[in-house]
């Protein structure tokens, strides 16, 4: 069983003993805590929620909404939904926030609430903190009979969603329907089943092979959307038929495409491709991670804007993409932020301009892949022992590598030339993730295993 509370919301796998697992106590406190926070901070006792597929989602939601009735929040219920949706759902109904009843890309047996605030974007680090202590120390109170909230049901915010995404000026619906594309889906029997069958029929994609989309959450496969979860969509594609794939996670806010041929298109470059039409339409800068590709700063300067790395974390990227005016951003794991729509990861708005670059590429996808440079990701950690000062060994990196460019704002970041060795500390247990890029795999993957020894001569000579 496992518990994980953070500034983002709280995870857990469903069962156990309270505070061991995710049980209807941890849910009902932690929602308490929130719906106390959203009443002391806002005008309007409303919070927004919807859930992915998951089986448990049904209990779940269930609880969080009797919760926030006793709190006397009057609560709007989308049911089955998006990420995205709820975050667009949340500022049309005037809320005060909005929970999101998702594990994301975690397995069957997680789920969680993720916490939006009144403009439906994920709540800050101060206001997360806040709302950790008022449920450690149970700091709320519940309603008089007379001031219990209200319970209402929409149904149709998926579609409304779809409807958002066609009104963006940079979606060419003519344009995707004139190349009367083929396509094949993944969507892992969780919400993206609804939407994005709707969304393409919606673009004028008439031929749409859909696979996993019956959102009962009896995923087929691990969620999350990488190549070696994907055989079964790359096998359907290899035979010839159509003209690309598209896979997202549970709630839909990662996005991942698969070339003609069953390659995958790579998920660091759903964001570098999206990000490249979008500024060859409207010039401005770009964001994302310290842990995403350099492929993204190589197309923000061609087409003469400024890039800019964010610590990892969404809630952070949306920041600095803010700071900078950023007109497109996200992350390298297939998260698309959208600001002319909304600061949050929406696959829906990125499938929408992303077939549009294609039609309007008017080659294939594997041929639009072949146009960006191409990077690996080697992706590694190094298991320290509890007594180590995890601080003082990346501080000690910084100084032998002082000599090169050093971003350490989230952990610490080396540039070496077209290369780059990012570190960061866990949270939870005594480990350093390490993450490099290079032009070769065999290259990045060199530089990791240098900078972990490294890291082992520190501890030794220590």
């Amino acid at each position: 069983m496992a518990l994980i509370k953070s500034i983002s919301g709280i995870r857990g796998t469903i069962g156990g003993k309270p505070g061991e697992g995710l049980t209807p106590l941890d849910v009902v406190k932690f929602t308490s805590a929130y719906g106390s926070w959203v009443i002391n901070h806002t005008n309007n006792p409303k919070v927004v929620i919807g859930r992915d597929a998951r089986i448990s989602g049904d209990m779940v939601s269930r609880l969080v909404s009797a919760t926030l009735q006793g709190l006397g929040i009057d609560v709007i219920d989308l049911g089955l939904s998006t990420t995205p949706t709820v975050e667009l759902a949340v500022p049309l109904e005037q809320a005060g926030g909005g929970i999101i009843l998702t594990a994301s890309h975690n397995p069957i047996q997680w789920n969680a609430l993720k916490l939006l605030n009144n403009k439906g974007e994920f709540i800050s680090d101060t206001e997360g903190k806040a709302i950790l202590d008022s449920a450690e120390n149970e700091d709320f109170s519940f309603a008089e009979v007379r001031k219990l909230g209200s319970y209402t049901q929409i149904d149709d915010y998926i579609d409304r969603h779809v409807e958002h995404v066609l009104g963006l000026k940079l979606v060419d619906v003519e344009a995707i329907k004139a190349r009367n594309f083929k396509v094949v889906i993944d969507c892992v029997n969780s919400t993206g089943g609804i939407a994005l069958p709707k969304l393409l029929r919606a673009l004028g994609v008439e031929e749409i092979e859909e696979m996993f989309c019956t959102p009962d959450g009896h995923f087929p496969h691990n969620p999350e959307p990488l190549p070696e979860n994907l055989r079964d969509i790359s096998e359907k594609l290899a035979k010839g038929k159509f003209d690309l794939g598209i896979v997202v996670d549970p709630d839909v806010d990662r996005l991942c495409f698969m070339n003609e041929d069953g390659s995958p298109f790579g998920e660091e470059y759903t964001l570098v491709a999206v990000a490249d039409y979008v500024l060859s339409q409207t010039p401005g800068n770009t964001v994302s991670n310290l842990s995403s590709t350099r492929a993204l700063r190589d197309v923000t300067q061609k087409r003469g804007g400024e890039y800019q790395a964010a610590a990892v974390g969404e809630v952070n990227v949306v920041n600095k993409m803010k700071e900078t005016n950023a007109i497109i951003g996200g992350e390298g794991n297939g998260g698309i932020i959208y600001p002319e729509s909304h600061y949050g990861r929406d696959a829906l708005v990125g499938i929408g301009l992303f077939l549009t670059h294609l039609a309007k590429f008017g080659k294939s996808i594997s041929r639009l892949r072949a146009t960006y440079p191409n990077y690996y990701i080697s992706k590694n950690k190094i298991e320290l022992t509890p007594e180590i000062n995890v601080d003082a060994v990346l501080e000690a990196i910084k100084k032998k590598y002082s000599k090169h460019p050093i971003n350490d704002i989230d952990g610490v970041k080396i540039e070496f030339e077209k290369e780059w060795v990012h570190l960061r500390k866990s949270n939870t247990e005594p480990i350093i993730r390490i993450y490099s890029e290079s032009e070769s795999q065999a290259t990045a993957e060199h530089l990791a295993n240098k900078i972990i020894m490294d890291i082992k001569e520190v501890i030794t000579g220590s």
